[in-house]
């Protein structure tokens, strides 16, 4: 018997610095009942979705930085937010700013949260590849300050049992990066929810614009057909504070093949039935991990941050040298 969840991706248009929690609540509050109307589940929300992506602009002080932070979730403006899932019999899942104390210090993190349809939170997960800088380089067209307002997330890659499946979470850059899918993989992950805020342009790399939709989705598809589970990209689009912003959220299922796009860069439900036992026939065969992968060969993943020179990478149990390979 299949296991049918029906998802809603809540793309949402632009997002004002001057647009208050509860007018972006609001927006979000009309998707759930979009939602609701065309039998959802779940709906799924971007990253940092409650404010605008304010990682563009440096700041100095820190009050104005921590002003774009959730202290508590659900806070007083997000309430009505889970109230109104709860209502509905929705699950969501939220991109935001977290800002806690922990360890005996004030923690800032970018962060995604599983609430179940009854309201309680059922998972979260704290972003791991921070992109961009640290140090404020005014030369830019915007800045890319997630380095220097966010902590590397502490979480690692959780999967989390929900909605009678196995959903795990990451946000934004974790997308362009194997490693991501393959840890949920191995988790035997079935839903992977993704919020993210891409902008058109790259700044250091403006020869990589024209690629940025096509990198999007190439490795949502990647990370989906490779680890056998569907994938639920949901952007922030549109022209935000001078920004445009790629769009493209999608809904993908275990055999890499987009099933549902957005069309519009503005606020947009796009909705798909899932089945969650399609990823089982890839699961038993291609990627059958138990049976065909070989991590004894995968160690410089794990044992080295960056490039190695290749006598480091030869040394790997099972590696011909370039001489032996003749």
């Amino acid at each position: 018997m299949s296991r049918i969840v029906t998802v809603g991706a809540a793309q949402l248009g632009p997002i004002a610095l001057a647009e208050s929690r509860a007018q972006v609540v609001e927006r979000m509050i009309a998707h759930l009942r979009t939602a609701k109307a065309r039998g959802c589940d779940l709906v799924v929300f971007p990253e940092l979705a409650l404010t605008t992506f304010f990682p563009r602009w440096f700041m100095a002080e820190q009050e104005k930085i921590d002003a774009f932070f959730e202290r508590e979730m659900p806070g007083p403006d997000t309430r009505p937010l889970f109230d109104e899932a709860k209502r509905l019999g929705l699950a969501f899942c939220l991109g935001y700013a977290e800002l806690t104390e922990e360890a005996g210090r004030t923690r800032h993190f970018n962060t995604a949260i599983l609430v179940d349809k009854q309201g309680e939170i059922v998972g979260k997960y704290r972003k791991i590849h921070l992109p961009g800088h640290a140090e404020h380089e005014p030369w830019r067209a915007f800045q890319h300050l997630e380095k220097r307002y966010f902590e590397t997330g502490n979480l690692g890659f959780p999967v989390f049992e929900a909605l009678g499946g196995r959903f795990g979470m990451c946000i934004c850059n974790d997308r362009r990066w194997p490693e991501t899918y393959r840890v949920m993989g191995l988790q035997n992950v079935e839903m992977v929810l993704l919020g993210y805020n891409t902008p058109v342009h790259n700044p250091p790399a403006p020869e990589h614009d024209r690629l940025g939709w096509h990198h999007n989705q190439l490795v949502m598809q990647a990370g989906a057909y490779q680890n056998a589970t569907w994938v639920v990209g949901v952007a922030k689009a549109g022209n935000e504070e001078g920004v445009p912003m790629i769009g493209g959220t999608q809904i993908i299922a275990p055999t890499g093949e987009t099933v549902a796009i957005a069309v519009t860069d503005q606020d947009e439900l796009v909705t798909a039935a899932c089945d969650l036992d399609l990823g089982l026939t890839f699961k038993r065969s291609v990627f059958d991990f138990a049976r065909h992968r070989e991590p004894q060969h995968y160690g410089l993943i794990v044992e080295t941050k960056g490039p190695v020179e290749t006598g480091a990478a030869d040394a790997q149990p099972g590696r011909r040298t370039p001489a032996a390979a003749k």
